[in-house]
């Protein structure tokens, strides 16, 4: 016992050295913005204690309240993740040169108000959890759906995002939206081996094999889900992952829920709106018979124009049109996502769509 408990502190004392250590590498870092202060080493190795991991740790650093939550996002993403500004322009359905606008404000007002560079004490660390669970959620995006290159999916990213959401959950004891975001990521990685074919080819999610997708992540992230709602404090993770846990739960496309799933997505516009949402919501309608309903919302959208270059509204368009029978719209729509896909996966599927809607 005496050399197990010597052991852990030893383990406890080489984590705040890290700790320190790696705080000091992103002090040095280019990104950093001038004047940013730092807080003393002994004060910084006090409080990384209460966070073991060494990035989540540099995460809840990096997500100050003094900035605006996108902001804090994207600066983390930038700084710590890894992504290019353009990867992160695209998650947030913006212009790359307003992003790097977005940065370099965000950089300027830390060297202007002199935010301190440190990990807040465990008291603190609730008003920054959303910011490091946004940042983990567009982390895992990335990986599920890269927004650029050869490659559909990057999974070490995703592997590295559910590493630090289960972190995070030990950190907050489970807190309903963290361990609902965790659900989530395990509910959609359970179809990562059936989401391509052998030539890398993108398979929809009514296409797959379902018997080859992961029942121990998906009986996990349900028990995990489960327990997160039954403390009634709902949140939009937990509703995302109440949807993918609907189609877990279909042993067939045919028996998906798709009615209750498009109620979830008008509760998930309710606690966060956005164009995204929208648009996931009218696939919804669409499939719980309303063809009609669905493509109105999506003519809603390109009116207002919050989704102006965003690939994923044509081709939502076009597959809507397709099912309806509509092949000649279809087509003109699936040209226009083609034109819009940002990954090779994505283009060789659209022109395979393309191809069947001109041939009838």
């Amino acid at each position: 016992m005496t050399t197990v408990a010597g052991n852990r502190a030893l383990d406890r004392l080489r984590r705040a050295r890290r700790g320190a250590e790696l705080l000091e590498q992103v002090g040095r870092d280019p990104l950093r913005p001038p004047g940013l202060q730092e807080a003393p080493m002994d004060e910084r190795a006090q409080d990384a204690e209460e966070i073991e991991d060494d990035r989540l740790r540099l995460m809840f650093t990096c997500c100050h309240p003094a900035l605006p939550l996108e902001s804090r996002v994207a600066l983390t993403l930038r700084t710590l993740a890894g992504l290019t500004t353009a990867e992160i322009a695209r998650a947030f359905l913006v212009s790359e040169a307003t992003m790097s606008k977005r940065l370099t404000r965000a950089k300027a007002k830390i060297a202007g108000a002199g935010i301190p560079y440190r990990v807040p004490p465990r008291h603190l660390l609730p008003e920054r959890t959303g910011g490091v669970l946004a940042v983990l959620y567009l982390l895992f995006n990335e990986g599920y759906a890269a927004s650029s290159g050869d490659d559909m999916i990057r999974s070490s990213l995703c592997d590295e995002a559910i590493r630090l959401a289960r972190a995070l959950c030990e950190l907050t004891g489970f807190e309903p939206e963290a361990a609902g975001l965790l659900a989530l990521m395990l509910l959609q990685h359970s179809r990562r081996a059936t989401r391509l074919d052998a030539e890398g080819d993108l398979i929809t999610l009514e296409e797959q094999n379902r018997e080859r997708w992961d029942r121990a992540l998906i009986n996990e992230a349900t028990d995990i889900l489960e327990a997160a709602m039954a403390r009634w404090s709902i949140g939009p993770y937990q509703v995302q992952a109440a949807i993918a846990a609907l189609h877990a739960a279909a042993p067939n496309p045919a028996l998906t829920d798709w009615t209750e799933i498009a109620e979830l997505y008008a509760l998930l516009e309710q606690l966060m709106p956005s164009p995204v949402v929208r648009l996931n919501r009218a696939v919804a309608v669409a499939m719980a018979g309303d063809p009609d309903g669905g493509l109105e919302i999506v003519d809603e959208l390109t009116i207002v124009g919050e989704l102006d270059g965003y690939h994923l509204l044509e081709a939502t368009r076009a597959d809507l049109l397709r099912r309806r029978g509509d092949l000649r719209a279809a087509a003109n729509a699936y040209r226009r996502a083609l034109a819009l896909a940002p990954t090779e996966p994505e283009r060789r599927f659209l022109t395979r769509r393309l191809a069947e809607a001109r041939s009838g």
